[in-house]
């Protein structure tokens, strides 16, 4: 098993390779607006850093969000593409499932990640393997009541400590971490993934214009 996991659902673009045992290479940037020039560098990165060609991975492992349109979309179809080129099966995780599983928390917690507009994309887990409620997107004051006492990994319980006082490591994705819960998820019986779509919440930001001005002559 060589799996080829990569995430641009949050400004952390991330690839990483796992051998089924371990990961073997792994490399990270935060930065928001640049995904897709850091993504196919990063790939190449890591793949030389672990001594392997594209042609050696068995499967691609892609976070599907939840996450703001245009980043999400940049790892998704360059995970599809290099599947699809390869002839190996692309697996979806969600996005909050990656941080969940780096955190290591063995008691209830929850993630959030920063959604923009003031509002966080989040989940309730039961510990580090087992989300308990679907991927939600809400002001933090909205849900503070909701998570009180309870610690919140991720870049969103940072961005607000006075919804999220227990803010817990780690703040950025890790596509390690969710190539590591992919091999656990196909060790045992490849059950849990998800189709690799993106899982946006909420529309887009752009939207078509209304009310065209006619600038050609009638």
């Amino acid at each position: 098993m060589l799996l080829l996991a990569m995430d641009t659902a949050t400004p952390a673009v991330t690839v990483a390779l796992h051998d089924g045992d371990s990961v073997v290479a792994e490399s990270s940037q935060v930065d928001a607006r640049r995904h897709g020039e850091l993504l196919l560098p990063a790939v190449d990165r890591v793949l030389k850093e672990a001594g392997s060609a594209l042609d050696a991975v068995t499967g691609l492992v892609v976070g599907v969000g939840p996450g703001p349109y245009t980043g999400l979309r940049v790892g998704l179809v360059t995970a599809a593409t290099f599947a699809s080129a390869l002839g190996v099966p692309v697996h979806g995780l969600c996005t909050l499932d990656g941080l969940a599983h780096a955190s290591g928390i063995q008691e209830p917690f929850a993630v959030a990640t920063d959604a923009r507009r003031k509002e966080v994309y989040w989940a309730r887990y039961d510990d580090f393997r087992t989300r308990v409620t679907d991927a939600s997107v809400d002001r933090p004051a909205d849900i503070a009541e909701e998570l009180a006492g309870l610690p919140v990994v991720g870049a969103g319980a940072a961005l607000y400590p006075e919804a999220f006082p227990d803010a817990r490591k780690p703040e950025h994705q890790s596509a390690a971490a969710l190539a590591a819960l992919a091999a656990e998820k196909l060790a045992a019986g490849a059950e849990g993934f998800l189709d690799p779509l993106p899982m946006y919440l909420r529309r887009p930001d752009a939207q078509v214009p209304k009310n065209y001005k006619v600038v050609t002559p009638k």
